[in-house]
């Protein structure tokens, strides 16, 4: 019988950026400093944070999450879009910008007009190679996933992502962990494949 439980850790807005955005928004030669490791290896918060602008509003203080990616995007939680004035912004795994909303990006030194990059992540959990097998689980499946007690729900469509670079977590972000009244740290079960 495959395993079913691991840990839910909740996401906040936040922001990957591409080298060459990252030295527009803070100046050339500007390096991410890191504040604090993440789960995930290789992957970190970092102390620069940007202001993410919509055609109706704004959030300040966006962190950037490290290391620099090959593109620039920013991930929103549902309920921002419409502070932000982007109804419909499309729910999208991280990377998959193909058809993602415009935003502006505002940074200390400079800023700029993204055409496509903000995104609301879809839920998903990260499972090394060998935790795939032990969940029974394999790339781009997807999975329902209980969480919770008094609010608990079942999230349907929970995508799996199995690689090498991964370690085992499941990301809701903080729209979806306030409904059911989870927090970081709680644990979440595969109900159904």
């Amino acid at each position: 019988m495959p395993e079913s439980k691991m840990i839910v850790n909740l996401s906040n807005r936040h922001i990957h950026v591409s080298a060459e955005d990252l030295e527009i928004l803070f100046g050339k030669g500007h390096k991410l400093t890191k504040t604090k490791d993440l789960i995930q290896p290789g992957q970190f918060a970092c102390a620069e944070t940007v202001t993410i602008k919509g055609p109706k509003g704004s959030f300040e203080s966006v962190r950037i999450l490290g290391p620099e990616r090959k593109e620039t995007q920013c991930e929103i939680l549902a309920s921002d879009q419409f502070k932000l004035g982007v109804p419909g912004c499309p729910v999208r795994e991280s990377g998959q910008l193909g058809g993602s909303a415009p935003f502006e990006v505002i940074g200390p030194a400079g800023s700029l007009k993204k055409d496509k990059g903000l995104i609301i992540a879809k839920r998903h959990i990260h499972f090394s190679p060998a935790d795939g097998l032990r969940f029974g689980v394999v790339d781009k499946q997807e999975v329902s996933l209980k969480v919770g007690s008094e609010r608990g729900a079942i999230f349907l469509n929970v995508v799996c992502r199995v690689g090498s670079n991964y370690a085992l977590e499941c990301h809701l972000d903080f729209d979806e962990g306030n409904a059911v009244g989870i927090g970081n740290g709680s644990l979440g079960e595969i109900v159904g494949r």
